[in-house]
């Protein structure tokens, strides 16, 4: 009970603002203040919810199927190299303006190359994923291990903590807030790339349900694939600030 009170209390302000759009959408609907074709009642959006709602979990579930080996692969990689990096000042001035180089290319960009050289079509929506979002974390990555306190290395030396067990027991721990940050970050943006890959190189997800009905004019359709894929993304959002201060709990006061 109390934790329900604390949530109310933190986010009843926000609930307002939404409950606040969804009746402003109704009065200018119901008023046929904007365009009907585009903007349908929300009579016609609730039926085409009831009539899809398999279809759109379908959609929920394949979009999972793509992003979670992305983001997986992107964390690997971007933690391998940025640990590597962030350890060793040589090998950072040598690898960081070539990073930093393919960094500011837009994953868009090379879609075309990608979509003709790619043997699937998901092979290139995971690369596409992944190439979009590697660079938050791994910059992260990088500058949280650059940035330890010293005294956390020094406490390491004096209980003889090397190799392996200094990596896991200390490094990155300290380096954790940072990677953390950087990686809910990339995580905001791998959605971005997903809706585009599957708007543009799959035959199924969120993305391309709101495609498909766009393209066809059924606008109903459209709204409900894109009000049901904001909900999912604010969900996954949150759980993961949730786990992030979970795991962050200690450097809370």
């Amino acid at each position: 009970m109390r934790r329900i009170k604390v949530f109310v209390k933190k986010y009843w302000v926000t609930f307002c603002i939404f409950l606040g759009l969804v009746l402003l959408y109704v009065y200018l609907t119901s008023n046929k203040l904007v365009n009907p074709y585009l903007f349908p009642s929300t009579d016609k959006i609730q039926k085409a919810f009831i009539q899809n709602r398999h279809m759109m979990f379908g959609n929920m579930l394949a979009s999972f199927k793509l992003l979670i080996p992305s983001v997986l692969i992107s964390l690997g990689a971007a933690l391998l190299l940025g640990t590597v990096m962030g350890m060793n000042e040589r090998i950072r001035e040598i690898l960081h303006p070539v990073i930093y180089a393919f960094s500011v290319i837009p994953s868009i960009l090379l879609s075309p190359f990608v979509l003709l050289l790619a043997p699937s079509l998901f092979t290139a929506s995971v690369f596409l994923i992944v190439y979009n979002i590697v660079w938050a974390t791994l910059f992260a990555t990088i500058t949280g291990i650059m940035t330890i306190d010293k005294r956390y290395l020094d406490k390491a030396a004096t209980l003889e903590l090397k190799g392996m067990k200094r990596l896991v027991k200390v490094i990155l721990p300290a380096a954790s807030p940072s990677i953390l940050a950087g990686f809910v970050n990339s995580l905001r943006s791998s959605f971005v790339m997903l809706v585009y890959a599957e708007m543009y190189g799959a035959g199924e997800g969120m993305g391309f349900f709101v495609k498909k009905y766009a393209e066809l004019g059924i606008f109903e359709n459209t709204w409900v694939g894109f009000v049901f894929m904001v909900i999912i993304l604010v969900i996954v959002m949150q759980a993961f600030e949730m786990l992030k201060k979970y795991l962050l709990k200690w450097t809370i006061e």
